[in-house]
């Protein structure tokens, strides 16, 4: 304790006395930061956002009943509520896996348009009726396989990928009323130079001259360089965006004045560090690198969590069967930027980092709204899962800041609190405290390490809630599904997720009996790809922890000289490993032959002999696994039993084709135990 008053004392007592209050004031005195818009302005601030694709990340959310859905959509884009996001990004379907699965593309074939087909549509309409200035951006994984005329590249036929990619735009407009503000070149590929100004002029020949370029998403020099070389390239892109840059940027980017975006970032999962991840660079992303927008892969954690980058969401929301979701800490930290400032603000110059860690930065809307938002996060508490964040100091600190320029006659502020509080393990998000009162022009906070704060004009901030969800629970051991779905909301069904190949809803026109509504796979040719894609189709759907289990599903070749159809239990890999899939496969070949085999590839065979199956009839596959014992049944007839060791112990059910061929699937069943 440091104490004041007269006392007498030697001159050793003296020097201890005065190095004692030396010491306190040490810990007490405040560090001092100016925010000061006399100084001038920084950037134009474009906003926070959530990618939905980039592998399929979505495709749970449009199974999710009513009222969780709109709860869940309602939590990410509502303003004032919850994430209350500013950007919303799309994968461009491409008909081929991009990480959690394949996205289905508006064009099949060259001679093939479908502007409803997928869920984007659907979700970007949803964050439209919530915030009708939400930003929109579509940009592509893959591309069907057409386009590349048999090679797996999009630039040798330049007019046909632009052609396809304004396809999409036009499409947004004309059957959905959206209007796609950026749209961006290859997700981390190569780009191409001729291609980008191609689809300037083309963009700009059909009238859509406010659709605007970001380029590269990928890395900051290679795209950098291109532009300050090429005149014509510099006027055609509007923005450099950059992957995961780990808060930076690289000087001919920032001096060239375009503005800078983390076009994806985060892909952290969402627990604590995920959430201090995000806080971290949600304002280091512009203190160190000037960027004015960032980007969260991905939107929400709605796939299943056994596959890559389980859960990496700003929220998760993976149990349609049970309607349960939940809000995880990202979702309040972006509160913190969103609820108290919007596109088109800018940001001050006064921004920085805190004497003792952690980061600031200031925006106003220039009409005397003025937002700070404060960082103290942690190195090992906010750890994203790229590039590696190098070793930092944080301690707990007081500090001042001084409101100067057209801040300075402000007399309150609103106050916003996060504590991730890492030691009790009782965090809480996004408390409102007492405002604070402004004595001369400068306020005073004391700030904990972990932390985020919000100081602000703005007095609508809310953090929405409803009531809690559901319980979680394993997803169903009995399921069934007819597919009969005479008009169906979406082209896929119900808790099937893709990874190669696109399953879609069919009505068999030609077939009056009982397999109308089908299933069907409908891509014919290898995509042009972004991961290694299998060279089989295949769906998964189920639970991961699935051992035991009776999987059956009426099957169709559709052309003679096809290769065959499977259905699969315990298949234990998705995403881009995919093609490594491992499990028991049962297939039925048009050559009138069955298989069975351990890996999707199928060149690991278990049995195989005569089947009789040929293409164009309909045959049932039963598979059943139990313990080491396997056994499969054709209509209804054991048609062989094995006993193996079997690897894996336990997976997904799954349906498939032995190449990208037409095939139907009808009353598929699994049972497990």
């Amino acid at each position: 304790m440091c104490v004041g008053g007269r006392v007498e004392m030697s001159a050793v007592s003296r020097l201890c006395t005065l190095l004692l209050i030396s010491a306190c004031f040490t810990l007490t005195s405040a560090e001092h930061y100016s925010i000061d818009d006399q100084a001038g302005l920084g950037r134009v601030f474009d906003g926070i956002g959530g990618l939905s694709g980039g592998g399929a990340t979505s495709r749970l959310l449009i199974n999710y009943a009513e009222p969780y859905r709109t709860q869940i959509l309602d939590y990410l884009f509502k303003p004032n509520f919850g994430a209350s996001l500013h950007i919303l990004k799309v994968e461009i379907g491409g008909d081929a896996q991009s990480t959690d699965g394949t996205e289905p593309s508006h064009m099949h074939y060259e001679d093939d348009e479908n502007y409803f087909r997928g869920y984007e549509w659907w979700l970007m309409t949803e964050a439209k009726k919530r915030n009708p200035n939400i930003t929109l951006i579509g940009l592509p994984w893959a591309f069907p396989g057409w386009i590349g005329r048999g090679v797996n590249w999009p630039y040798d036929f330049p007019d046909v990928t632009v052609s396809y990619i304004v396809s999409w735009i036009i499409g947004a407009k004309q059957y959905h009323d959206l209007d796609i503000d950026y749209v961006g070149i290859w997700n981390e590929r190569n780009f191409d130079i001729k291609y980008i100004k191609l689809l300037r002029y083309t963009l700009d020949k059909a009238g859509l001259e406010r659709v605007r370029i970001i380029a590269s998403d990928n890395l900051w020099e290679p795209i950098t360089l291109s532009v300050l070389g090429d005149e014509e390239l510099r006027e055609a892109v509007d923005v450099l965006g950059a992957h995961y840059p780990g808060t930076t940027s690289v000087p001919a980017a920032v001096k060239m004045g375009k503005q800078l975006w983390a076009s994806e970032d985060y892909s952290t999962f969402n627990d604590e560090v995920g959430g201090g991840c995000w806080a971290r660079i949600l304002n280091q992303n512009y203190v160190n690198g000037l960027m004015s927008a960032t980007i969260s892969w991905n939107l929400v954690a709605s796939y299943y969590q056994n596959l890559p980058f389980g859960r990496d969401g700003l929220m998760t929301a993976q149990e349609p069967w049970s309607g349960n979701y939940v809000v995880e800490s990202p979702i309040w930290t972006t509160a913190h930027t969103t609820q108290f400032s919007q596109p088109g603000w800018k940001y001050l110059q006064t921004v920085g980092h805190l004497t003792h860690g952690g980061s600031y930065v200031a925006l106003t809307d220039q009409k005397g709204n003025l937002t700070i938002v404060i960082e103290t996060m942690t190195h090992d508490h906010s750890v994203c899962i790229r590039p590696p964040l190098p070793p930092y100091n944080v301690t707990a600190q007081t500090a001042t800041f001084s409101l100067k320029g057209s801040f300075a006659s402000l007399s309150e502020l609103q106050l916003w609190n996060s504590k991730f509080d890492f030691k009790t393990k009782k965090p809480v998000f996004f408390q409102k405290l007492a405002p604070i009162k402004v004595s001369n022009g400068s306020f005073t906070l004391d700030l904990d390490v972990d932390e985020v704060y919000t100081v602000t004009t703005i007095p609508t901030g809310l953090k929405g809630s409803y009531p809690e969800p559901p319980p979680s629970s394993p997803f169903p051991k009995t399921y069934k599904d007819d597919f009969n779905v005479k008009n169906p909301s979406f082209s896929e069904a119900p808790d099937f997720a893709d990874q190669t190949g696109v399953f879609e809803y069919f009505m068999n026109l030609t077939d009056p009996g009982p397999h109308v509504y089908t299933l069907r796979q409908v891509v014919t040719q290898r995509p042009i790809t972004w991961v290694a894609d299998a060279d089989q189709t295949v769906s998964v759907i189920g639970d991961y922890s699935w051992q035991n289990m009776t999987v059956s599903c009426d099957v169709f070749m559709e052309k003679e000289n096809s290769g065959g159809v499977f259905v699969a239990a315990r298949l234990d890999k998705g995403g881009g490993s995919v093609r490594n899939a491992r499990g028991i496969f049962f297939w039925v070949l048009a050559d009138g032959t069955y298989r069975v085999t351990s890996d999707l590839s199928g060149l690991s065979v278990l049995a195989e002999g005569l089947s009789g199956t040929r293409a164009n009839t309909w045959n049932t596959l039963t598979l059943t696994v139990k313990g080491n014992f396997v056994s499969g049944e054709l209509n209804g007839y054991l048609l062989w039993k094995n006993t193996v060791d079997l690897v894996p112990k336990n997976g997904w059910a799954a349906i498939g084709t032995s190449s990208f061929e037409l095939a139907q699937f009808d009353n598929f069943a699994v049972q497990a135990e």
